[in-house]
This record gives structure tokens, sequence and C-alpha cells, in this order.
């Protein structure tokens, strides 16, 4: 039986458009299975790194009962791009060769207002969780990265979160951070419901889930130039993250309601 975790595989297709959002320039794309993607590449901005981030948060958020657009690895041809006009997305083709990660595109979907739309409390406080737990830095009023389709509220973009991998040292302090950071998340002043909410989710995360999740990295995503870890060893740092801050969450929700008092 397929594991509810494991992550289709599609081959890219057709390079229909950039999506110039921030440095990442993720594209939409068509894959051989008819249906479009948002594709994020593996030679832009921050690597595979960011891809990695996004696959962790992705599978964690859904793992929670949040609602995020199905994620698939993306092969990309080495041949494909070729023919593109622009040098600047050729280049980046031609670095993303191999796997990288796409989301289903969502059509028709609208960019998250918080001045149009009420969150109620206690999915407010659930993605306020998983952020402060995933240390996602990127989910603010300038950037909300959620979307509303068909009535309901989605998340994407997870690929600044788990930003202590891009030194990848001390990574039990980094479990154990506060996360200042969400003093800015645009959800805060309504996640009045973060203690319930732990409870839940300490109910749904362990470490078997962890393993799972952790699994789905693909080996050539974890050869990292210069790095004196092997693939294993890397997986292990971030299984053993996950456990930490999983234990340590009174200390990133005490931080939230903190700041969030002082918001009111």
């Amino acid at each position: 039986m397929k594991d509810s975790l494991e992550l289709r595989t599609v081959t890219v297709t057709r390079y229909i458009t950039p999506l110039r959002e921030g440095g990442s320039l993720p594209a939409l794309a068509e894959a051989d299975d008819d249906f479009k993607y948002v594709l994020k590449f593996r030679g832009a901005g921050h690597g595979v790194k960011a891809l990695i981030a996004e696959l962790l948060g992705g599978l964690i958020a859904r793992e929670l009962g949040l609602k995020v657009p199905e994620l698939v690895f993306a092969e990309l041809d080495e041949a494909f791009g070729r023919t593109e006009a622009d040098e600047e997305i050729q280049d980046l083709l031609q670095f993303s060769k191999g796997l990288n990660l796409a989301l289903h595109f969502l059509s028709g979907a609208l960019t998250f207002d918080p001045a149009a739309e009420t969150v109620d409390d206690t999915l407010a406080s659930k993605i306020v969780w998983l952020d402060a737990f995933i240390t996602n830095v990127d989910r603010t009023f300038r950037n909300t990265n959620m979307l509303i389709w068909h009535k309901e509220l989605w998340l994407i973009d997870h690929g600044a979160a788990f930003y202590f991998h891009h030194s990848f040292s001390n990574w039990e302090k980094s479990a154990e951070t506060p996360f200042s950071f969400i003093k800015d998340h645009v959800l805060l002043p309504r996640a009045s419901k973060l203690y319930e909410v732990d409870q839940e989710f300490k109910k749904i995360l362990n470490r078997d889930k962890f393993v799972a999740i952790v699994d789905q990295i693909p080996t050539e995503w974890l050869e990292w130039e210069g790095s004196d870890f092997s693939a294993n060893e890397i997986r292990e740092v971030y299984l053993n993250f996950l456990l930490r801050r999983l234990e340590s969450s009174t200390i990133f929700i005490n931080e939230a309601n903190k700041w969030r008092d002082a918001s009111i």
C-alpha cells in the first residue's frame, strides 16, 4: 500500500510563464499528467535547501489537517529550456535539471487579504503554531503566502522555513529558539488558542510521522557541496530538529502569546 506521505513524480513538458515573485523565479508549468503546477527550481535562490523546506513544511501542514496544494516531484530533462529566449530563465532551467518540486496550480485562487477576509481563531492558531514550529519567516502582512480557493484557505510557499539549515550548525539551539519573527505573522492577532492547538497537534505528530516525512527528502537534494555530512546524517539532523522542536513547543508558544498580547 502506498504511503500517504509519498509524493508522485511528474515530468515537466512545458514551461508556460515565470512567476516573478521574490528572488526564486518559480514558474507556471505543465507536466505529463496534463496538470499545471507552480514549479520550484533547485537552481534558484537557496537551491535544494529551499525545496527541502517547502517539502517538509508542506507535508507537516498536511499531516496537521491544513490545506496545502498537492506537492509533487518534478523531473526536468537536461534538454528542457534550451529554446527559451530569456537568458536568465534558460540558465535557471539548465541549473535545475533533475528532480525539482512543484505544487498543484490552484486556478482562479485569490491571494489572501487580511483586510477583506476573517480567519477564525482556531484556524489562525493552527497556522501560527505551524509557522512557529517550522520557523517560517514568510507569512506576513506584506507577503501572506495564503490563497483563497473554493472559499477555503490554502497555505503556499514554505521555502523560507527551517532557516537553521543554511548554516547547519548548532541545530540544537535553533530547535529551542523562541522564534521572535512570529511577531510579524499576519494571523497572530487571531491566534488566541495556541495552547489548545499545541495539545491537539502533539497527539498527531510523533517520531514515526517525522521519520516518514524526512524520508521523503530525495537523496540527490542532500548531496551538499562542501558538506562533510552524508545524506543519512543530514536526514538525522532534520529528524532530531523536529523532535526537539516539538518537545520545546512551550517556548515558541509563549513567545507568540507575548507578542500577541503586546499587539492587542
